[in-house]
């Protein structure tokens, strides 16, 4: 039987001091050639609770069109529920594969909730990521499926839930700063992605020791097709964003936040936020993971550049789409 999952590769690997050929990165991706190791700018850290709130839109507008990433310290959420998320994330993949595997994503299924290590449709040649993942809808409420949340800690359905709340609270000043940074009023943003309705979809990315780091990835480079993902990291590091023609390490705050401007905040602004570009390496001795929630509008919802943005001299840059057709195309690699 063939080993899928990513967790047991990694543990034959190790023995082995090896990898299969299949997770061999091409020259031009594999991380120990494309990592640049010179003074570069640290992506932007900003204080949400800066009493100067015109500062903080300012900081965030700033970061979102010239890196289209940022980390947010005093944020709200207690370190202790931080930890407790991380500590039932890291419980759930030390279980017995067969009890993971409970929670896998049906073979057939259309949607990408479950326990897996596969997303995007590539060509018959195309290179397997370092990862195994779980994903689940966290809000709102009446588009959760229980199904997939795993039973095992006890206490993961409790600290997953309040940790939604607690992200949503995070979101909406985003989304405010986000709004008055385009000069528009700090509700359009998230009215333009459904309101109340915008889906949060956790992912825990498990990235398992691997003995030849320099050769794989853990993620591929991509885009986000969310319209923000807000990211917990463990502390081993691994996140590289694209900037200035480089690949450049995140660093690791504790209890910091990562921000993503998605593609979904990009064509909502016609372009003047960025979607970052960027891509996770693993580590030889340690097993990296994160928490990232995706912040996704309803599927039938059609995005475009927001009206307010498109003047004569600034016409519409991005076709406007239902969601799920930008989904569907995204992850199976046709044009938008």
């Amino acid at each position: 039987m063939e080993v899928e999952r990513v967790q047991a590769i990694a543990y034959l690997s190790i023995a082995k001091d090896t990898i299969p050929a299949d997770f061999i990165r091409p020259e031009n991706e594999q991380p120990a050639i494309t990592t640049f190791h010179g003074p570069l700018p640290e992506i932007p850290t900003i204080d949400l609770n800066d009493p100067d709130q015109e500062k903080v839109v300012r900081l965030i507008s700033d970061a979102s069109r010239d890196w289209g990433i940022f980390q947010v310290v005093n944020h709200g959420i207690p370190s202790d529920l931080i930890s407790k998320l991380q500590c039932v994330g890291k419980e759930f993949f030390e279980l017995p594969q067969e009890e993971k595997e409970k929670y896998a994503r049906p073979n057939d299924a259309k949607d990408i909730e479950g326990y897996g290590n596969k997303l995007q449709k590539g060509n018959g040649d195309a290179k397997k990521a370092w990862v195994d993942h779980l994903f689940h809808r966290v809000w709102p409420p009446s588009r959760i499926n229980y199904q997939f949340w795993p039973q095992t800690p006890p206490s993961y359905r409790e600290v997953n839930e309040e940790y939604a709340k607690q992200t949503r609270e995070v979101a909406d000043k985003l989304f405010k700063s986000l709004s008055l940074g385009l000069g528009v009023e700090g509700n359009v943003l998230k009215e333009a992605l459904g309101g109340e309705e915008l889906e949060y979809m956790m992912k825990i990315n498990y990235y398992p020791p691997c003995p030849r780091p320099d050769l794989a990835l853990g993620v591929v480079a991509h885009t986000d097709l969310s319209c923000i993902t807000i990211l917990v990291p463990n502390e081993v590091p691994g996140l590289q964003v694209f900037k200035d023609d480089h690949w450049i390490d995140a660093k690791y705050i504790p209890n910091a936040l990562i921000i993503h401007i998605g593609d979904q905040i990009e064509i909502l602004s016609n372009g003047k936020y960025k979607a970052v570009l960027h891509r996770t390496t693993v580590d030889k001795d340690r097993t990296r993971m994160s928490w990232p929630v995706f912040l996704e509008p309803p599927a039938d919802l059609v995005v475009g550049p927001l009206p307010q943005l498109v003047t004569q001299d600034n016409s519409p840059k991005y076709k406007a789409k239902k969601f799920k057709d930008y989904a569907y195309c995204k992850l199976n690699k046709l044009p938008q």
